[in-house]
């Protein structure tokens, strides 16, 4: 086994990674093992993660909280999972959801594939469910115009993965105060948008 390296990201400044880091502390990550990004998920140009595939050697193994800590396009994420575990030949391990987890023994491909087959379900839905945020939102605003609501000033912008987080909410895979911890915001916005978006 080589070495264990945790990696965790949140998109604001607001936000606080110190649940991902506790999750990651309690399975025996070090702290300096653990590298952190206050970026966004939309593309894996990130100074920390970058830092961490440079570090990275054969056998290593990567954590991570959940999937979207890795990133939130299931695209890149697949490219990314594919660089790590055959380019790069190491591990990666999800412990929200334990069937990605790519440790195995060297000839054992079952942990590759259950993984590999996993993500691109996941692909899959993410990519369904995104193309039906985006034509909720749309109809949502179509039909808010129509009663005459005004889109000017909206005050505190938006967290840019703020569908994605609803989602997940919606699905029953987070519940409300971690949806809130991961936005960055209260509970009165965070209800607020969803109703006038349409989501």
């Amino acid at each position: 086994m080589g070495n264990q390296y945790g990696y965790v990201r949140v998109s604001t400044r607001e936000q606080k990674w110190d649940r991902q880091v506790d999750a990651l502390q309690k399975i025996g990550i070090a702290g300096e093992q653990i590298y952190k990004d206050k970026e966004s998920g939309k593309d894996f140009e990130r100074p920390q993660y970058k830092k961490l595939m440079g570090k990275l050697q054969k056998g290593d193994v990567v954590f991570v909280k959940s999937i979207d800590r890795l990133g939130r396009n299931y695209a890149d994420i697949l490219d990314q999972w594919h660089y790590i575990t055959r380019k790069k030949n190491a591990h990666i391990v999800v412990l929200d959801m334990p069937l990605l987890d790519t440790r195995r023994k060297e000839r054992d491909l079952t942990g590759m594939f259950v993984a590999d087959l996993v993500l691109q379900i996941l692909s899959y839905v993410a990519e369904t469910e995104r193309q039906n945020i985006r034509q909720r939102q749309a109809e949502g605003i179509a039909a808010s115009k129509a009663r005459g609501v005004h889109f000017g000033n909206p005050g505190k912008p938006l967290p840019e993965d703020f569908p994605a987080v609803v989602c997940a909410w919606r699905r029953k895979e987070i519940k409300i105060e971690e949806a809130l911890e991961r936005l960055g915001v209260g509970r009165t916005y965070f209800f607020k948008n969803v109703k006038k978006l349409g989501l």
